[in-house]
């Protein structure tokens, strides 16, 4: 309510100004978490997940791009213009619960062939399942998450009894799911060690 408050007596587009400012912090924060992303790449902290060789190809056109104009080969792009390539990538960015989906091809996101989803505009969040779709990504930022999901599955496995091998099944797929994504995280990493930016995962 408070957020809300200093636009319910704007008389006319009020509410769509609301939108709008919502929309532009949503952007600017994407763009942050985008530059942040690439500045991992090129420090040889890559991405994981199914989507991260397309993501991880995409960076490496951003960072030869402006060499192109470059009057010399040790002339560094600024950051304006690297977040001026960013920006449209950016612009297809949802936050995960633990990964970032990079929504480019709505044929292409599991969570709209899992619902049979009509509005194909956005991502059905609520039902990411970033473990098996095409065009997630999982970065560092993102293992706490998932290391402290696979424990946790751990633990309640160990207390089910004999009799509930349904739920016992859930949670091990579960953990396992778990396990490979912290794995690949590690992964990611471990490569970049072999060069200056790792290997395509």
């Amino acid at each position: 309510m408070v957020t809300t408050e200093g636009y319910t007596n704007r008389p006319g587009g009020a509410q769509a100004k609301f939108l709008a400012e919502i929309g532009e912090a949503e952007h600017g924060r994407n763009l942050a978490l985008t530059l942040e992303a690439f500045r991992d790449f090129q420090a040889g902290r890559q991405p994981a997940g199914l989507g991260a060789r397309d993501l991880i190809n995409f960076f490496k056109t951003v960072e030869s791009e402006p060499q192109k104009g470059a009057s010399a080969p040790q002339v560094k792009p600024s950051d304006q213009e690297v977040i001026n390539l960013l920006a449209q990538r950016a612009g297809t960015l949802h936050l995960g619960i633990a990964n970032y989906c990079w929504f480019i091809d709505p044929d292409k996101a599991l969570c709209l062939k899992l619902a049979q989803a009509k509005d194909r505009s956005r991502p059905l969040v609520g039902m990411c399942d970033s473990a098996r779709c095409p065009q997630a990504t999982h970065h560092p930022c993102h293992r706490p998450v998932w290391a402290s999901a696979a424990a946790s599955s751990g633990v309640f496995i160990g207390k089910i009894g004999r009799s509930q091998k349904d739920e016992k099944a859930r949670l091990t797929a579960e953990a396992e799911r778990a396990d490979q994504v912290v794995a690949g995280i590690d992964a990611a990493l471990v490569a970049a060690t072999g060069g200056a930016h790792g290997q395509d995962q």
